[in-house]
């Protein structure tokens, strides 16, 4: 099957090129629309089924250069005109020849945020969606984390957005440049946030927007879906979201979930991968044959089910895998209960692994503390770094041991399960911390630890904080714990250079210099600091 070629006009006057796959029957068509912003050549090929595999299940299939990509005109600014673009495309969509009027949008990443945009603009032959690995509000769960700067993903993201930018304005010299950037990010400049290819990034690409506009600018709305919730739901897609537990993302997906879920015709699907689906084979862990979920198929049935009145599987819940298990679970809605689970220990946390507890009994109190303090130190020379998890490279669940045995990171570790029990939903910390800095930064990790002593990641979280109470809200999860394993929260003052060494000043450690980062004493207090975690006994089940 062999696409065609085909351009549109927005509502500006700029052309939109677009690959089209015509199904080899009478028709008509419901059409399937993906908005690329990586050439739609690339199609949907590294996530999905190539175009004409969906054409072969009676679709007319679309995969369109958004505007300044591929062959498309105008000036690609990220996000900025993804909401009328995509309106305007829907609804050239919607007249192609052999089409029904409906039309359905899917695609990951930014792929995916751009559906949620577009739907926010009224169109009304956009019936349905399916979103994978999302940013919602793109200040909050994809430019920062917890108030904090994500150095790494942003300039690595950044640089090839803006090596693929200069190609296309034949800056071939630019291009060869990112792209060895690329291959070898430094962060050991006199600026981490700042790096040796700074000038190239702000020529080319949203790097030093994102990184300097306040959380409260108003231009985090313009280019977020979750400023358009009230019209996503006037609109009423039906949404289909995937998600992956390991996902940077992971926290922009659920948001978008939670928000238009009951308003909107809705289901969630949340595996064990990281922001590249949708393998079995994650980190150090292989999660069988079940967890290569035919992504597929399940869009395939959701776009039959609201583009052909065809119902041909669920219309809405949720369908979680469970990492301990390695089965799927369903739930009528994302679980959302939590216990707080009490931290003990003598003072020594960050010394002996072995004094740090983690209560599961949530009534537990300490009778016995020598003191009801862990101190906790950020030494900047050395600054803690990420192992697994969402943060790490590779991601997913890498045996963290060694990590947590370093004398700048508090764990508390619970006692071996006597029975089985079930983690399904959202996890936190709050800490409360005492602390001479202005500001300072947490990565909370909780792992599964193995009879053996492996420490696999379940849940992270990264937040600046101010002195007192506060909460690392973390990532969500899905395991079964067997009979012998224990849970273990682990508590670090960075994970550079995911994210910036934080200098305690107040400022924003994004902007601060190598000069400006000193040594930080963390206290935190035990009786006012718990993990909030959604644990399921066997007998609560």
């Amino acid at each position: 099957m062999k696409p065609r070629t085909e351009a549109m006009r927005t509502r500006d006057g700029t052309r939109l090129v677009a690959d089209i796959w015509q199904p080899d029957a009478p028709g008509p068509f419901p059409v399937l629309l993906m908005r690329q912003a990586y050439g739609r050549r690339i199609g949907t090929s590294l996530c999905y089924a190539p175009p004409e595999w969906y054409a072969a299940q009676g679709y007319i299939v679309v995969i369109q250069d958004v505007r300044g990509r591929g062959a498309s005109e105008g000036r690609f600014d990220l996000f900025v005109h993804e909401a009328e673009d995509g309106a305007d495309s829907v609804a050239w969509a919607a007249a192609l020849p052999g089409s029904n009027g409906r039309v359905g949008m899917f695609g990951f990443s930014f792929q995916g945020s751009n559906q949620l945009l577009a739907a926010g603009e009224g169109c009304p032959a956009l019936r349905a969606l399916a979103p994978a690995m999302i940013g919602w509000d793109l200040a909050e769960d994809w430019a920062y984390e917890g108030g904090a700067f994500g150095l790494r993903g942003n300039v690595g993201w950044a640089t090839q957005l803006a090596a693929e930018t200069a190609r296309l304005a034949g800056d071939h010299d630019v291009q060869a440049a990112l792209f060895a950037a690329s291959r070898a990010l430094s962060f050991s400049g006199a600026r981490p946030a700042f790096p040796a290819h700074e000038d190239l990034l702000a020529r080319y690409s949203h790097y030093a927007r994102w990184r300097d506009t306040p959380l409260d600018d108003p231009y985090w709305r313009l280019i977020s879906p979750a400023a358009r919730l009230e019209r996503i739901v006037a609109a009423r897609p039906a949404i289909l979201f995937v998600g992956g537990w390991y996902d940077s993302h992971l926290p922009g997906t659920l948001a978008a979930y939670r928000a238009l879920e009951g308003a909107v015709p809705s289901r969630l699907v949340v595996g064990p991968w990281a922001h590249f689906p949708w393998d079995r084979k994650i980190g150090a862990l292989d999660f069988g044959d079940a967890a290569v979920t035919d992504i597929d198929r399940q869009q395939v049935a959701w776009f039959d089910r609201w583009l052909k009145d065809q119902p041909s599987g669920p219309d809405g819940g949720v369908c979680l895998f469970d990492m301990g298990a390695a089965v799927w679970r369903d739930f009528p809605s994302f679980p959302e209960d939590t216990i707080a689970l009490p931290l003990s220990g003598t003072g020594r946390a960050a010394i002996d692994m072995r004094d740090g507890g983690l209560e599961l009994d949530e009534m537990a109190v300490e009778t016995e503390a020598v003191t009801a303090t862990e101190r906790l130190t950020l030494d900047p020379w050395r600054p803690v770094g990420p192992c697994g998890g969402a943060f790490g490279q590779p991601p997913g669940p890498v045996d963290r041991a060694q990590v947590d045995a370093r004398s700048d990171v508090l764990t508390f570790t619970s006692a071996p399960f006597e029975r089985p029990a079930l983690l399904a939903g959202p996890v936190s910390v709050t800490v409360e911390v005492e602390t001479d800095a202005l500001s300072f930064d947490l990565l909370a990790t909780l792992s599964r630890v193995t009879p053996s002593g492996a420490a696999y990641p379940l849940a992270e979280g990264y937040a600046t904080l101010a002195p007192g109470r506060g909460c690392v809200a973390m990532r969500a999860t899905c395991c079964t714990l067997d009979v012998g394993e224990r849970l273990r929260l682990s508590l670090s003052p960075a994970c550079f250079p995911a994210f910036p060494v934080n200098p305690g000043t107040g400022a924003a450690p994004w902007m601060a210099a190598l000069a400006d980062q000193q040594v930080l004493i963390l206290t935190i207090r035990r009786a006012g600091s718990r993990l909030h975690a959604p644990l399921r006994r066997s007998d609560q089940e």
